[in-house]
């Protein structure tokens, strides 16, 4: 049975359609089946982002309203092996879709998959409750400031409305601005929050040009190396939480957060 995750967060901007995708990727590195389900109905890019646009020939309209069978909608990414991308439709009438229907496709896939993640369009709009409404388990994206973790606060509260198991993970933090406490830290996050994060993700240039010319630079670089261990908390329920004050700390890590403020 597979454990159904949405993954939203208060705002847009937070690097959420991302981190969804090399979580999956991670996810079946480990060797697990992995459905990315994109339910953000007419602003979508995972299909941009996992460069399948070109290859979609059902997508999740065309599964809730019958034309397909969910499994002609899946796309197989070409990188990792047992990973797959339900697309959304580029313009639809949205208000004639619920969260039964999404429901319906993820109950349709559970049997053959070990994860389904959902991405869930940002804010709290109908979009949001759609998503929230199929799944099992959210996975709330956050910045490392005040007003994304205030906006999280209160998508916690409703995930904890609709009754499912949350957790946070904090993307684009900076170890320099961390350690010189303009930014805040995993500590805060969770004396903010009352929730412990279960990740954190460094900001990294290659993660966030990541599918630009369809080409992954995730794999390899800091920011998938952090995406590693979210993958493995999420499916092992440790809690090993990326350093990335590490490389900024001693005497050349100084100067490396003197060259980044310069930069």
């Amino acid at each position: 049975m597979a454990r159904s995750i949405v993954v939203t967060s208060g705002k847009g901007g937070v690097g959420k359609t991302t981190l969804t995708a090399n979580l999956g990727r991670a996810l079946a590195e480990m060797g697990l089946r992995v459905v990315l389900m994109d339910t953000d109905i007419g602003l979508n890019n995972l299909d941009v982002l996992m460069d399948v646009e070109n290859r979609i020939t059902f997508d999740l309209i065309d599964v809730i309203e019958n034309r397909c069978r969910p499994r002609q909608a899946l796309i197989a990414d070409t990188e990792a092996k047992g990973l797959f991308v339900m697309p959304s439709a580029h313009s639809y009438d949205t208000a004639k879709i619920n969260g039964q229907n999404i429901r319906a496709v993820i109950r349709a896939l559970e049997a053959s998959f070990d994860y389904v993640l959902v991405d869930c369009p940002a804010g709290i709009e109908l979009g949001f409750h759609r998503a929230v409404a199929a799944c099992n388990e959210g996975l709330v994206v956050v910045t490392p400031h005040i007003s994304s973790i205030k906006d999280a606060d209160k998508v916690l509260r409703l995930l904890k409305s609709y009754g499912l198991k949350a957790d946070v993970v904090v993307n684009r933090a900076r170890g320099d601005l961390i350690l010189s406490a303009e930014m805040v830290d995993v500590a805060d996050v969770e004396q903010l929050l009352k929730l412990a994060p279960i990740g954190m993700i460094p900001e990294d240039d290659d993660m966030n040009l990541s599918g630009n010319f369809g080409v992954n630079r995730s794999i390899g670089s800091e920011g998938y190396d952090a995406i590693r261990l979210l993958a493995a908390n999420i499916h092992l329920g440790t809690r090993q939480i990326y350093d990335v004050t590490k490389k900024y700390r001693g005497f050349f890590g100084g100067l490396k957060r003197g060259l980044r403020r310069i930069v």
